[in-house]
C-alpha cells in the first residue's frame, strides 16, 4: 500500500514537472517571438505567407484528387511546421549577426553545435581577448581561433605544437573565425566543421579528450566572456522549443 502511494506521488510529481517544463518552453518561445517580431519586419509576412501558401497547395491538390478532407489538415500541420522553421532560422540569423565580432562569440557558437563535439573554450589566449578553442570530434582535433588574425596565428601555432605531442597521427585542423580571406564566418562555423572528413572513431575521441585534458589550459582567462549573449538566450533552446511545438 505504501509502495503504491509512493508510486502515485512520484507519477504526480513527474507530471507536474513536465507541465512546468512545457510552460517554461512556451514562455521562452513566446518571448523569443516577440523580440524577433519587433526587430524583423519580414518575420510575420514570411511565416503567414508560407502557412497560407502550403495550405492552399494542399487544398488544391485535395480538390483535384477528391481527398481534400485528408489533405487540408495535413497542409495545416505542414504549414505550421514550415512557419516555425522560418522563425527558428531568422532568430538564428539575428543572433549570429549580433554576436559576430564580439569576444567569446566563436566559443559560444562552438558550445551550441549539434553532435558529439567535445569543446574546451579558450585553452589559450591573450589579454586582448584573442583566444583559441579546442574541439575534438570525428575529424580529429580542431583549433578554432578568434581575435586579431596576427596574434591568433601565433597562438594557433603554439597550441598545435602542444597538441601534436600527445595526439600522435590524429589530424589537427586550424580555423580562424572572421570575414577576411581564408577565414570562416561565425554563422558558417558549424557547417565548416561538419564538412571536415571523419578520421577517427568515438572511442578514440574519448581517449583524445582524456589525453588533452592533461595538457590543461588557461580556461576562460581573466576578462574572457563565456559568450556574446546571455545564457538564457541560446538559439538552440529556441530551436528545440520550436520543434517540440
Amino acid at each position: 500500500m505504501a509502495q503504491s502511494k509512493a508510486s502515485k506521488e512520484a507519477k504526480a510529481t513527474a507530471k507536474a514537472e513536465r507541465r512546468r517544463a512545457s510552460k517554461e518552453r512556451r514562455s521562452q518561445l513566446w518571448q523569443a517571438f516577440q523580440m524577433q517580431r519587433k526587430q524583423d519586419k519580414w518575420l510575420l509576412p514570411l511565416m503567414i505567407g508560407s502557412l497560407v501558401a502550403i495550405i492552399a497547395i494542399f487544398v488544391v491538390i485535395g480538390l483535384l484528387a477528391g481527398i481534400v478532407v485528408f489533405l487540408a489538415p495535413l497542409g495545416v500541420v505542414l504549414g505550421i511546421l514550415v512557419a516555425f522553421l522560418i522563425f527558428g532560422r531568422r532568430v538564428q540569423s539575428s543572433v549570429f549577426s549580433k554576436a559576430e565580432g564580439q569576444p567569446g562569440a566563436a566559443g559560444w557558437a562552438l558550445d551550441n553545435m549539434r553532435g558529439s563535439w567535445r569543446v574546451k573554450q579558450a585553452v589559450t589566449g591573450t589579454s586582448h581577448l584573442d583566444a583559441v578553442h579546442r574541439v575534438i570530434g570525428k575529424p580529429g582535433v580542431v583549433l578554432v581561433g578568434e581575435g586579431s588574425p596576427a596574434r591568433v596565428r601565433t597562438l594557433l601555432g603554439q597550441e598545435k605544437k602542444k597538441v601534436a605531442r600527445v595526439v600522435g597521427d590524429t589530424p589537427i585542423y586550424e580555423v580562424i573565425v572572421g570575414n577576411e580571406e581564408g577565414q570562416v564566418p561565425l554563422r558558417k562555423l558549424e557547417r565548416h566543421l561538419n564538412k571536415l572528413p571523419s578520421n577517427i572513431t568515438g572511442k578514440r575521441i574519448d581517449a583524445l579528450e582524456s589525453r588533452l585534458a592533461a595538457l590543461g589550459g588557461k580556461g576562460m582567462g581573466p576578462g574572457m566572456p563565456k559568450g556574446p549573449v546571455p545564457q538564457g538566450a541560446k538559439v538552440r533552446n529556441v530551436q528545440r522549443a520550436a520543434r517540440r511545438r
